[in-house]
C-alpha cells in the first residue's frame, strides 16, 4: 500500500474497529468506507487486501468474532475462521476490479489464468465426440473412484512413464486436480502438521494445507538455478511435524521442469525423513525444446507417492473438470490414510460422470499437444515471444520457462522499488487495461515478481506486453 493510502487507512482505524465490534465483515466495512469517503476502485481493492492482512498481524484489531444478538438484532453471517489464512489471488481482488471495469465497458487483456479454451485453443474433436456418444450411459452415479475404463487408461499411462506398481484401485478420478488436492490434504493433516510446499507455488496447495488444519512451510526455488528446488533449504525446514513434500513439476508459476537428478535428491530426502511425496504434474505434456518430463513416482520406489494429473491443460478441456490422483509406493503402511481417502471420495459420491469418458480417449488417442509445443507450434512460439519481450524491458529479467504456459519475471528493485505488488497490478490494470497476477499471490515473499500467461494470440500477447512496458517506463 502506498504511504498516502496507508495513512488514510490508519486514520480510519477507530471507525473500522467500531464496525468490526458491531459484527460487520471485511467486505461490508470496505463498502461503508467507500460510500462515506468516496474511495476510488483501486483504493477500495487495496483496502480489502490491507484489511485482511492487518487483522491477521495486529491483535489489537478485532477479527470477525460473533457478537451477542437477538431476534430483533440479527447477527452478521460470517465465513469460517478456517478461511482466515486461505488466499487465491489468481481470482482475487485484482480480477474483481477487472470484472467491474469490464462491466463499465472497458476491454481488458486477461493474462491471469491458464485456461486455454477462451484463447482459441481447441479441444481434440475425438474427445468431444466420445463424451457426447456416451452421454446416455452417464446419467447415474459411478464408483466413487471413477469408471473402470478411465482408471485403467490412467494406469497404462503411468506404465509408459516407468511406473509399474499401480492398480486401478489406486486411482481416484476427480472434478479436476483441485478437488483431489484438497481431499489429499484433508485426509492426512491434523492441527500442527506441516507440509513442505514450493515457493513460489500454485496457491491452491498452500490454501488446501491451511484449510485442512496444517501449516504450509515454503521451501525456496532458486531463480539463479533455473528455479530448481533448493535441496538444502528443503532439508533445513524438515521438523518432526513434517508430513510430506509437494513437488510441482513442471512448475506453476515459473515454468521450470526439474531434471532427473534433482527429483532423485528430493526422493532421497523423503526416504531419509519418511515423508510422503505429492507430485503435481498437470503440465507434464507441456514441455519445450525436447526436455524430458520425469514422473516422480517412477523414482520413488517404495516411498509413498501421490501423483496428480488431468486433462485441463494438455487437452484444453479445463471446463470438463477431469483429473485424477494415483497412489504408488508402500500402500500397506498407508492403509489407514487410504481408508480416509476412500471415505472422502465416497462422501462426494463420484466425480462428473460425463467427463470421465474423456479420459480413455484422451490418453489413448492422437496427442495433438505435441503439435503445439514443437518449433512452429503456437505454445512454443508464444513462449518465445513472451520471454524475449519481457527481457527487453529495462529492469525486467525472466528465466526461460521449459514447460507449462507461464513466465514469472522479476522486477529489479533498484529500478522499481515496489512495496505492494498487488497495488502495482491494480495500477497496471487501471492504466493499461492489462490483467496480471502479482508474485506474492504465489507465496513469493518479496513484491518483485509477477506472472504472465502467454496463451493469448500473438498480436494480443504482444500488445499486452507493450502496454506493460509502457506502464513500467513511467516508473523508471
Amino acid at each position: 500500500m502506498s504511504q498516502k493510502k496507508s495513512v488514510v487507512f490508519k486514520n480510519l482505524l477507530p471507525t473500522i474497529r467500531q464496525y468490526q465490534q458491531s459484527g460487520f465483515t471485511h467486505e461490508k466495512i470496505v463498502e461503508l468506507l467507500k460510500d462515506q469517503h468516496d474511495l476510488d476502485l483501486v483504493t477500495v481493492e487495496t483496502f480489502k487486501s490491507y484489511l485482511y492482512r492487518y487483522a491477521k498481524v495486529n491483535p489489537a484489531m478485532p477479527k470477525n468474532t460473533a457478537t451477542p444478538h437477538s431476534a430483533q438484532t440479527p447477527r452478521q453471517i460470517k465465513k469460517s475462521s478456517k478461511l482466515e489464512h486461505v488466499c487465491y489471488d489468481i481470482r482475487g481482488p485484482v480480477l474483481r476490479a477487472a470484472n467491474e471495469m469490464e462491466e463499465q465497458g472497458h476491454k481488458i487483456i486477461k493474462l491471469n489464468i491458464g485456461n486455454p479454451a477462451p484463447f482459441g485453443f481447441e479441444a481434440p474433436q475425438e474427445i468431444i465426440n466420445d463424451v457426447a456418444l456416451n452421454l446416455p450411459n452417464a446419467i447415474g452415479y459411478t464408483d466413487s473412484k471413477g469408471i473402470f475404463p478411465a482408471r485403467k487408461a490412467i494406469c497404462q499411462y503411468y506404465q509408459q512413464k516407468g511406473v509399474f506398481d499401480m492398480h486401478v484401485n489406486d486411482v481416484y478420478v476427480g472434478n479436476g486436480v483441485s478437488e483431489l488436492i484438497v481431499m489429499a490434504m484433508q485426509g492426512l493433516l491434523d492441527d500442527g502438521d506441516e507440509m513442505l510446499v514450493p515457493m513460489p507455488d500454485y496457491p491452491l496447495w498452500t490454501a488446501a494445507v491451511n484449510l485442512s488444519g496444517g501449516t504450509a512451510i515454503h521451501y525456496k526455488c532458486d531463480e539463479e538455478n533455473y528455479w530448481y528446488p533448493d535441496l538444502a533449504d528443503i532439508e533445513s525446514k524438515i521438523t518432526p511435524n513434517t508430513r510430506g513434500i509437494v513437488v510441482i513439476n513442471p512448475n506453476n508459476p515459473t515454468g521450470s521442469v526439474y531434471p532427473r537428478h534433482v527429483l532423485e535428491q528430493i526422493v532421497a530426502l523423503a526416504k531419509k525423513y519418511d515423508l510422503i511425496l505429492f507430485a503435481d504434474e498437470i503440465y507434464d505434456k507441456i514441455v519445450y525444446d525436447g526436455i524430458e518430463h520425469v514422473a516422480l513416482a517412477a523414482l520413488a520406489g517404495d516411498q509413498l507417492c501421490i501423483s496428480f494429473n488431468g486433462l485441463s491443460k494438455a487437452y484444453r478441456i479445463a471446463g470438463y473438470r477431469a483429473g485424477w490422483m494415483a497412489i504408488t509406493g508402500d500402500k500397506a503402511r498407508a492403509a489407514d490414510y487410504i481408508e480416509g481417502l476412500d471415505m472422502l471420495a465416497s462422501m462426494r459420491l463420484c466425480s462428473n460422470h460425463q467427463a470421465q469418458y474423456a479420459i480413455q480417449t484422451a490418453l489413448g488417442g492422437y496427442q495433438s499437444i505435441n503439435d503445439l509445443i514443437r518449433p512452429g507450434g503456437r505454445l512454443y512460439e508464444q513462449r518465445n515471444i513472451a520471454w524475449e519481450m519481457l527481457n527487453e524491458i529495462p529492469g525486467v529479467s525472466c528465466v526461460k520457462p521449459d514447460g507449462a504456459m507461464y513466465c514469472f519475471p522479476k522486477l529489479d528493485p533498484e529500478i522499481y522499488p515496489v512495496e505492494d505488488d498487488e497495488k502495482l497490478m491494480l495500477d497496471l490494470l487501471k492504466a493499461e487495461k492489462v490483467l496480471l497476477v502479482q508474485g506474492t499471490g504465489f507465496n513469493w515473499p518479496t513484491p518483485d515478481h509477477f506472472r504472465v500467461v502467454f496463451l493469448p494470440a500473438e498480436n494480443e500477447l504482444r500488445e499486452a506486453i507493450n502496454r506493460l512496458s509502457r506502464f513500467l517506463a513511467k516508473m523508471r
